[in-house]
C-alpha cells in the first residue's frame, strides 16, 4: 500500500464535461493520512481470499454477469440477443460468467492471474477488504490518490492524454464499440502492475477497470455506489470517464467485466 499524507485535496472540477455525472463544482477537502493499494486487486489476490474463506461472489450466486460484445462469438450473441442491456446493447448477460470465468463459462483466469479481478460487486469488494483488515476508499480519498498533490490536472499524470506519444493507461482506441485497435497493447484488461500513472506510484488509476468506492451516489438511493477511474472500454466519443474528476455508479450487487477495486486503510 502507498501512504497518502494528510492534507487538502481537490474533489471534482469546474470544467464539467458530463453534466449528469455531477462532476462539479470543484471543492477542497481536508483528509487525514491513509493508505491506498498500489495496484488494483488481482485475480491472484482474490483467489487467495476465496480459497481461505470459501467466499462466493454475488455473480456466482446469481449465476450470471455481463460480458462485452467483442469477447463473444456471433453465434453466442444471437442466442443472447434478448439478454442485452437496453441502454448499452454491447453488454450481454451471460449465464455462467463470474470472476473465475470472466469472458463466459468457457473462459478462466488461469492465464490472467496478474490482471485485475472483475465481476465483483461492491458487496464482494467490501468482503475482500474486510478480510484484509482494510476498507474501500471514499471517493475523496480515491481522487486524492489520483491527483497526488496536484490541483486541476485532468489525468493522474497531468493534462496530456499521450505525453511524448506514450500510452499512459489502458483505454479504448478505435471506433467504439466495434473496433479496438489495441494500440496500448490490450483489448481487455492489463496486468495490474503496468501503466504507472503518478508520482505517488499508484498504477491504473485511469483505465483498465472501474474501481468501487465506499460512497453512495445519492442519499435518495444508498444502494447506488460510486465507481471511479473509467476502464479499458472508455473512449472520448462514448465514455470520457478516465479523468480524475469523472465518476459513475452501479448498484451494490452489480458486476461486469470491466469493474474491479482496490482497498484503502486508515493510518
Amino acid at each position: 500500500m502507498i501512504l497518502i499524507p494528510s492534507g487538502t485535496y481537490q474533489v471534482g472540477t469546474d470544467e464539467i464535461l458530463i453534466d449528469t455525472d455531477n462532476e462539479g463544482p470543484k471543492k477542497f477537502v481536508q483528509l487525514k493520512s491513509f493508505y491506498l493499494d498500489k495496484y488494483e486487486v488481482s485475480n491472484r489476490d482474490f483467489t487467495i481470499f476465496t480459497e481461505s474463506t470459501d467466499y462466493k461472489t454475488e455473480a456466482e450466486t446469481f449465476g450470471d454477469s455481463f460480458v462485452f460484445t467483442l469477447f463473444l462469438n456471433n453465434t453466442f450473441k444471437k442466442q443472447l440477443h434478448d439478454f442485452r442491456v437496453m441502454q448499452a446493447p454491447w453488454w450481454y448477460k451471460v449465464y455462467g460468467t463470474n470472476w473465475k470465468h470472466p469472458l463466459g463459462p468457457d473462459s478462466d483466469v488461469a492465464d490472467l492471474m496478474d490482471h485485475p479481478v472483475t465481476h465483483v460487486s461492491w458487496n464482494d469488494a467490501k468482503a475482500y477488504c474486510a478480510w484484509r483488515g482494510a476498507r474501500l476508499p471514499t471517493e475523496a480519498e480515491w481522487e486524492a490518490g489520483c491527483r497526488g498533490d496536484h490541483y486541476n490536472i485532468t489525468y493522474p499524470w497531468g493534462d496530456k492524454l499521450f505525453p511524448d506519444r506514450q500510452h499512459m493507461a489502458n483505454i479504448w482506441q478505435g471506433t467504439f464499440p466495434n473496433h479496438n485497435s489495441a494500440k496500448d497493447g490490450y483489448v481487455g484488461t492489463n496486468p495490474v502492475h503496468l501503466f504507472e500513472q503518478n508520482k505517488l506510484g499508484l498504477h491504473n488509476m485511469a483505465g483498465n477497470v472501474w474501481e468501487w468506492t465506499e460512497d453512495s451516489w445519492s442519499e435518495d438511493n444508498p444502494k447506488e455506489k460510486v465507481k471511479k477511474g473509467g476502464s479499458y472500454l472508455c473512449h472520448r466519443s462514448y465514455c470520457y470517464r478516465y479523468r480524475c474528476s469523472s465518476r459513475s455508479h452501479n448498484t451494490d450487487d452489480s458486476s461486469a467485466g470491466n469493474l474491479g477495486f482496490r482497498c484503502a486503510k486508515s493510518t
